[in-house]
């Protein structure tokens, strides 16, 4: 039956509690961006403590990604048992022992159960902090995703100037993870007093009358679904409709490369391009460094331009930029191109998720799976791939993946910013009942490790 969308209300604070609050959920999304881009960027220094090749360094990423893939049962309880602000806590704990435990590792097997773990709390972060994303934009009335997710992408940068600087000081990957594992917990620490623990979420269809009456209520029945949503995601495919499934196809690609860039970026140019140690590091940097000015820029050219058009040519530019570096060898090059991928695919994701929250809470779910997957699982493709040929030819396919995208969204119907999403939308859901973002166009869907 159609719907009118309801205007949100928010809940009169304080001045600077806005910004507060903000900046808590921030340190949330820059923890977990730190986190994960510490330990990669010291991929190659693992790969020689332990012997591997890129086939088995693949397998490493792999087993991340499934951790990744199997917390989401356990994330739709722990989000029952414990609420976002409990989980996002105890999951951020368990993100910062992993870097020791990591370094401490005497053996393969023992660092594939470490980086396992790593993946399932990851997972859980990941959905907790958006949570408390969406909670925070109703409770205000404000849009704070796009900036949110920016700090992840600082977050990585941080951490790859960090893993520059050691290499500097000292070659012992068990000095900086333990000084990486420090600064995390004093931004927990930091993060903890302002975390909700009453969230809502924004798109109930209720009565803006009655909004804050039963507010924690909806919150935690939207989180459940949520949870839950993410949980059955592979299982409602084949009911999907066909820009859900386009949207989650143009996800998989995106995400694909963008956790290429973060995990491989190091290695490519200390193997293919004779990089420095010191040098290294930086690949990931300049992709944080473009990624977070994109996104600081990037509702301006979502008004401006359209998600379609963003989406087009961000992926464009990315494909192209990174195939014509790898083309031209060299390492300064190879630093030219990951600076157009973090240009290029600053902006994607968070269009896609806004045209899948548009698309109702079964698309949402969807495109959310496929994107955990497509970030933490994609890299280690890459890794079999270059472990049977090289490592260029394992990047020129993340230059395909990202072309690839715009190929799959071309086949979607994309509305403009603050557009209405058609009335209808994700029937078999009933509508798009509770779909975080569809019905402001904000998209304040739970994402990935941009993370």
């Amino acid at each position: 039956m159609p719907r009118t969308p309801v205007p949100r209300t928010p809940v009169p604070r304080a001045p600077g509690a806005f910004r507060r609050d903000q900046l808590a959920i921030a340190a949330l999304f820059c923890f977990l961006g730190f986190q994960y881009a510490t330990w990669v960027s010291r991929l190659p220094a693992l790969k020689d403590r332990f012997g591997l090749d890129e086939t088995r360094l693949g397998l490493l990423l792999m087993v991340c990604g499934a951790g990744a893939a199997v917390s989401f049962p356990l994330v739709a309880r722990l989000m029952r048992q414990l609420g976002s602000r409990r989980l996002a806590l105890w999951s951020a704990l368990a993100l910062a022992a992993v870097l020791p435990a990591l370094s401490a590792a005497g053996s393969y097997p023992l660092a594939l159960l470490v980086v396992f773990v790593d993946g399932v709390a990851v997972g859980c972060l990941n959905v907790a902090m958006n949570a408390q994303g969406a909670a925070l934009e109703a409770r205000y009335g404000r849009a704070a995703m796009a900036r949110l997710h920016a700090t992840f992408s600082a977050g990585s940068l941080a951490a790859a100037l960090l893993a520059s600087g050691m290499n500097v000081v000292t070659h012992t990957v068990s000095a900086h993870f333990a000084a990486a594992a420090a600064l995390l917990l004093l931004l927990l620490a930091a993060a903890r007093p302002r975390l909700s623990a009453d969230e809502q979420t924004p798109g109930s269809g209720q009565d803006p009358g009655s909004e804050q009456e039963g507010a924690t209520g909806r919150a935690e029945a939207s989180e459940e679904r949520a949870a839950k949503g993410a949980a059955k995601a592979v299982r409602r495919f084949a009911g999907a409709s066909g820009a859900a499934l386009w949207l989650g196809c143009a996800m998989v690609f995106g995400t694909v490369t963008e956790g290429a860039m973060n995990d491989w970026s190091a290695l490519y140019l200390t193997a293919e391009t004779g990089a420095s140690g010191q040098l290294a590091p930086l690949g990931i940097a300049v992709v944080s460094v473009m990624m977070v000015l994109a996104r600081l820029l990037g509702d301006g050219w979502r008004s401006r331009l359209g998600d379609a058009r963003v989406v087009h040519v961000g992926s464009v530019v990315a494909g192209t930029g990174l195939a014509l570096a790898l083309a031209a060898g060299g390492t300064w090059p190879a630093l030219v191109g990951f600076a157009c991928v973090g240009l290029g695919m600053a902006t994607v994701t968070p269009c896609l998720y806004v045209a899948a929250a548009a698309e109702g809470p079964r698309a949402l779910a969807l495109v959310a799976a496929l994107g955990t997957t497509g970030l933490l699982a994609g890299p280690a493709l890459i890794g079999f791939v270059a472990g049977r040929t090289d490592l260029t030819v394992g990047m020129a396919v993340v230059a395909a993946s990202a072309l690839l995208v715009s190929v799959s969204a071309r086949r979607v119907t994309w509305r403009r910013p603050g557009e209405a999403a058609p009335t209808g939308a994700d029937e078999g859901d009933g509508g798009n009942k509770g779909g975080v973002g569809a019905e402001t166009g904000t998209g304040t869907g739970a994402g990935p490790v941009e993370a």
